[in-house]
């Protein structure tokens, strides 16, 4: 199987235990990747915690040595655009660049009350897809590897900027479609929630994906999924 499988880290916590320990076993499973929210709380949930997820990140650098750790995705708007380079460079640099990622995204009206929650602009969507293009080049030029995540038609061409595109929680046939619209030579990723703990359904999808020509399967798991099963779907796909 050519797709490399990663997973998200239980983030919506108090403490950051839960998402080191997550972390720990992705890597001892044998997994590709451990990938970190960036939200200031769960969606539409603002009185559930979430962690930070530049902090978050720099506490899995020290406690992994193999996975490739990532933002998925890291919103423009948050941080003012020269903070969030310095950020993620900084990070991939703590890692190395070989196993950095910046995933980078223009969030949307869902993520809108958590900007006016703090007193932070939610800026039109046209000016926070040229941030993320900004942002895309600059780390760039610093020799980390960018993502672009969004399902938008600007975000798919705005992928021509980065390494790499997100699609976020698609079936497999409309994934397909859309990785067929972004940029030659761009590395087409996936990631989505993963739900029960049937090992073999999400090895289905996870060749499903693998044959639609997925670099990349990152995987929430919820409902009953866990670390293990994404490992054990992982190894039943290959």
């Amino acid at each position: 199987m050519a797709v490399k499988v990663g997973v998200s880290t239980p983030q919506f916590r108090e403490t950051a235990e839960p998402a080191v320990e997550a972390a720990r076993r992705a890597e001892a499973l044998g997994l590709d990747g451990v990938f970190v929210f960036d939200h200031l709380w769960p969606l539409r949930r603002p009185d559930r915690p979430a962690l930070h997820a530049p902090t978050l990140l720099g506490a899995l650098v020290a406690e992994t040595e193999r996975v490739t750790l990532g933002t998925l995705v890291a919103r423009v708007g948050l941080l003012p655009d020269a903070v969030l380079v310095h950020t993620l460079a900084t990070l991939a640099r703590m890692a190395g660049s070989h196993r950095f990622v910046a995933g980078l995204g223009t969030g949307d009206s869902a993520n809108r009350a958590e900007n006016e929650a703090y007193g932070i602009p939610f800026a039109p969507a046209r000016e926070r897809l040229a941030a993320v293009v900004a942002c895309a080049r600059r780390l760039r030029a610093e020799g980390v590897r960018t993502w672009i995540g969004g399902l938008s038609p600007a975000s798919r061409r705005a992928a021509a900027e980065a390494d790499g595109w997100n699609g976020w929680g698609l079936a497999p046939a409309a994934w397909a479609e859309a990785a067929a619209a972004i940029p030659p030579g761009v590395e087409a990723t996936w990631a989505g929630q993963v739900r029960g703990d049937d090992a073999r359904a999400i090895a289905a999808h996870l060749r499903a994906l693998a044959e639609a020509g997925a670099a990349w399967a990152v995987c929430a798991p919820v409902h009953g999924a866990s670390v293990e099963t994404v490992a054990e779907a992982a190894e039943l796909a290959r």
